[in-house]
């Protein structure tokens, strides 16, 4: 058990999509008795798979991974229960004598840990959701986004113009308490010893990277998984959450778009979500200790890195 008083030990590994995250959170935990917190937030969900690269079987296998496929998109889980999820995975996984290693891109979902958020329990109001889910059908996901911005830039500034749940739900919470969303949690100290590795790669090579998983996507099924979600009544469902890669795919099967169109759309969202992601942990943060992706010796290095966090 954990000596009383003393912070959980958190090692984060973070860094854009395609940046191998995965691969390097496996090795550190191979060699330093550690399980995987997984910080993306779509791979929270039983039924995404080929479009959000969730770890193989043989990944899954190779050490003790955590909040991958726990949830339905159907249900689709809030900030706060992830929150609260990891942070309990965090203090059982310590107190076991083994080290916590949360690891992914999720931009907001670190955010929400490494700096405490005190995430409001805010109450749905379904006849207010409703109303902003029939005024967004109206005008547009995008449009919708819009009028977020206006009333909250903060906000609007960390989703994805494209995810409707969560605009909506930013909206909600604004209209119900009058409150900016951006500003209805609070920033604290974190309650972890926190060691955090980031990975870089040159912006070239990067593209690169994702450009070759898109491709091995659509090679591994992507058309069919995304089929196969809408054939079990779960379309609306996977529109509205508004991942990259599964809109393009269904805007495919409705004939809107080649299947050349969507890849290539694909791959410019992609390059905006990186860039995006940029946005949430900056090259010069002191916290932060960035690793060349490419470099030969990454393992030792972030090895080396961990030990002197936590020696």
């Amino acid at each position: 058990m954990s000596e009383e008083g003393r912070k959980p030990r958190l090692l984060v590994i973070l860094g854009p999509t395609a940046s191998g995250k995965t691969s390097l959170a496996i090795q550190v935990a191979q060699a330093l008795d550690g399980e995987i917190i997984s910080a993306d937030s779509r791979i929270l969900y039983q039924e995404l798979n080929i479009g959000v690269a969730k770890p193989s079987e043989a990944e899954l296998q190779a050490a003790r991974h955590h909040l991958v496929s726990v949830a339905s998109i159907t249900e689709p889980w809030s900030l706060g229960q992830f929150r609260q999820a990891a942070d309990s995975l965090i203090r059982e996984i310590d107190a076991k004598g083994r080290l916590p290693i949360l690891a992914g891109g999720t931009g907001q979902y670190l955010r929400a840990l490494l700096q405490n958020w005190q995430v409001p329990s805010i109450e749905a109001q379904p006849e207010l959701r409703l109303a902003i889910e029939s005024w967004g059908e109206q005008i547009g996901s995008e449009a919708l986004w819009q009028r977020l911005a206006v009333l909250d830039h903060e906000a609007a500034a960390v989703i994805d113009h494209r995810n409707k749940r969560r605009t909506v739900r930013a909206l909600e919470v604004i209209l119900s308490t009058g409150q900016l969303f951006s500003k209805a949690r609070g920033e604290f100290e974190a309650p972890y010893a926190v060691c955090t590795l980031g990975l870089a790669w040159p912006r070239p090579e990067l593209y690169a990277r994702v450009d070759a998983r898109i491709e091995a996507m659509f090679s591994e099924g992507l058309v069919e998984e995304v089929q196969q979600i809408a054939a079990g009544g779960k379309r609306q469902a996977l529109e509205r959450m508004g991942i990259i890669g599964y809109n393009e795919v269904l805007a495919y099967l409705a004939g809107e778009l080649s299947l050349d169109e969507a890849k290539a759309l694909i791959r410019r969202n992609t390059r905006k979500f990186v860039r995006r992601q940029a946005n949430w942990f900056k090259p010069d943060d002191p916290k932060i200790l960035w690793l060349k992706a490419n470099d030969p010796e990454l393992l030792q290095k972030a090895l080396d890195r961990v030990k002197v966090c936590f020696s």
